[in-house]
């Protein structure tokens, strides 16, 4: 064996016990999957320790390794509004509409936040569900795509093999462990991967700053580069309004994510919500702050640049750490991918079984029928995702902000009004959720090739909000 050998052969070691690990996990709750509501939601019984770390571990995906870190890199510190923006805003979410969405999804044995609807607003047609389906399916498969091909990248940079090869391999370990435990095995694999991760992501700035000596010479390499050394660069109008714009075009699209909504609706109890709250937004906040010191860092040893700055955080830990903990720092952004697409590919799942089969085809179907549906909607929705990620039609970034801002757009507005006013009907509920999913599907054209300011997540949530309201108002009055 030669010596150039060694570190590759660490690396797989790691990777492979690492993902033997969350496999024996799977495994083990493979048998206590006996029903559709233990499949999707785990039969209303986490505790606040799971239901918090699956609720952030499935939202921090690859985004918070490569993408964000990457922001930082071309951007400097004023990048760490959209942290801001996040942070703040899932606490909102936590706040108002967690308790609310667990005591209404209960009230009325909702599954999914697509038969919520449909129940809360007393739709006999099936119309709200089907286009709140639509939408999942739609914007979840770009955003799934997006994990393969961080998977794709993280496998064939670290390991030097093909990029078809680690989007293969990725998918495979996902599809295993959703098909063989569904929720609850998600929910255990989330709080083990979640106290991983952001060990990881911690430890990986608190060894190069003290090997660097500080933050010092890191920020005297962020002026050097003319990037921004302050969250408030400057007070005027326009700095003023990329603040706001970077805060709430990702934080707004918090109200409307299926894939953390569905986190609440699991917990035991919801007297524990408040507790999740707090170990949740203090996970998060620690995540998101190293990830930002390591963007900075990235800086400082690459004063000339990278072609790709979405490898940031790879091409650091090439070049400053020993194999093993470069091994355990691609298992921590795997893990990070594969929380996130465990749980997509669950919820589009569920809608394609609950919301599509058992609605349209099958409305007396066995609780082990839609199971083994369910089942066989996880090897779909992975296949399309594959296919996106294969022709790589989109960088990381853009996929998450796209799937992002879609989602938030469809069902952000409805959830909030559906859980705080009682004048809303079905007409206009499903009148925002077409509205604001197919204005955030083309604003990127009109920030494209208009150079609109406003992100898309902003502006689906206005039309969506407003289509809502007036859509209510018209056919109650008729």
């Amino acid at each position: 064996m030669s010596v150039a050998t060694i570190p590759i052969l660490l690396e797989l070691a790691t990777f492979f016990g690492y993902f033997a690990v969350v496999l024996g996990i799977a495994f083990f709750s493979y048998r206590k999957q006996t029903s559709d509501t233990d499949f999707v939601l785990g039969n209303r019984s986490l505790n606040f320790w799971l239901t918090a770390l699956s609720a952030h571990a499935s939202d921090m995906s690859s985004w918070l390794f490569l993408a964000y870190p990457a922001t930082v890199f071309t951007q400097g510190v004023f990048a760490g509004w959209t942290a801001v923006g996040l942070t703040l805003f899932m606490f909102l979410n936590w706040h108002f509409v967690a308790p609310r969405l667990r005591t209404a999804t209960e009230h009325f044995n909702s599954l999914t936040l697509n038969s919520y609807f449909e129940s809360r607003f007393m739709d006999t047609s099936g119309r709200i569900r089907v286009v709140s389906a639509f939408m999942s399916v739609l914007f979840f498969t770009f955003y799934i795509s997006s994990g393969v091909v961080a998977l794709g990248l993280l496998v064939e940079s670290l390991f030097g093999l093909h990029y078809l090869i680690g989007i293969s391999v990725g998918l495979v370990i996902v599809v295993i462990y959703v098909f063989s435990g569904g929720y609850r095995t998600v929910a255990w694999i989330d709080l083990f991967q979640g106290f991983f991760l952001l060990g990881v992501i911690v430890f990986i700035p608190l060894l190069l700053l003290a090997k660097f000596g500080g933050m010092t010479p890191v920020m005297d390499a962020v002026r050097t580069q003319h990037l921004s050394t302050s969250l408030f660069p400057d007070f005027s109008g326009t700095t003023l309004m990329k603040i706001l714009f970077g805060a709430l075009g990702w934080g707004l699209g918090y109200f409307g994510q299926p894939h953390i909504l569905t986190k609440f609706m699991g917990i035991r109890h919801v007297s524990e919500m408040s507790k999740a709250k707090y170990l949740g937004i203090s996970w998060q906040i620690i995540a998101l702050g190293a990830a930002t010191v390591i963007g900075l860092i990235g800086i400082y040893i690459f004063p000339q640049g990278l072609h790709d700055p979405q490898r940031v955080i790879l091409d650091i830990v090439k070049t400053t750490l020993p194999s093993f903990f470069a091994g355990l720092v691609l298992c921590a952004i795997l893990a990070a991918t594969t929380n996130v697409m465990a749980a997509q590919i669950l919820v589009v799942a569920s809608n394609l079984s609950e919301d599509f089969y058992k609605r349209i085809f099958r409305q007396n179907a066995s609780h082990k029928e839609l199971l083994w549906v369910s089942r066989a909607a996880v090897i779909l929705i992975a296949f399309l995702g594959f296919l996106i990620a294969f022709f790589k039609v989109a960088s990381i970034y853009t996929l998450v902000l796209y799937s992002w801002s879609g989602l938030g757009a469809s069902f952000g507005p409805l959830v909030l009004l559906s859980l705080y006013l009682k004048n809303i009907n079905k007409h206009g509920a499903f009148a925002g959720i077409l509205v604001g999913g197919l204005t955030s599907a083309i604003w990127p054209y009109f920030e494209e090739h208009y150079h609109v300011v406003v992100p898309s997540v902003v502006a689906g949530f206005v039309f969506s909000i407003l289509a809502i309201l007036a859509v209510s108002f018209i056919t109650k009055k008729r």
